[in-house]
């Protein structure tokens, strides 16, 4: 894989900028694009209102390249799913502190999802959620809908 870095004069920009740049005449909050899993927009984490989307063929593929994409960092993933076997399986091969299902990214740092509320996933040491009464890091699983019992 090419390495890759952020262009920093977009990082917080909105998605209308972007399509300006491109000659297109729209103010969207988000930019959807389907592209293959090697895109940038995939393997490079931009800081940028863009949501690529891969088109796999079933549920392996899906984790394998999820996994990839991950590259190891374990900091967070998520999957919406109602089979339980594929939200296990992803859970085992990711293996990231905060792991969502079936619910919006920030459930997993607590809001409306479990645990305490933390605006970061990645604490001084790169290690990911931390508490104030430990400082140590925790594997969270977050599930909204099947097999969340309140």
């Amino acid at each position: 894989m090419e390495k890759y870095s952020i262009n920093k004069k977009w990082v917080g920009k909105d998605a209308k900028l972007f399509l300006k740049e491109l000659g297109i005449d729209a103010d969207p909050r988000l930019i959807i694009c389907e592209t293959e899993c090697s895109h940038p927009f995939v393997q490079v984490e931009m800081m940028m209102p863009i949501l690529p989307i891969v088109r796999v063929a079933d549920i392996d593929e899906a984790i394998a390249k999820a996994v990839y994409a991950e590259h190891g960092n374990r900091h967070s993933a998520h999957i919406h799913s109602k089979n339980v076997d594929n939200l296990t399986k992803f859970a085992r091969e990711v293996e990231t502190t905060i792991f969502v299902k079936n619910a919006p990214s920030y459930a997993g740092i607590g809001a409306g999802g479990e645990g305490y509320t933390t605006f970061t996933i990645a604490g001084p040491t790169g290690e990911g959620l931390t508490a104030a009464h430990s400082f140590t890091r925790q594997r969270r699983c977050v599930m909204v809908d099947g097999l969340h019992i309140v």
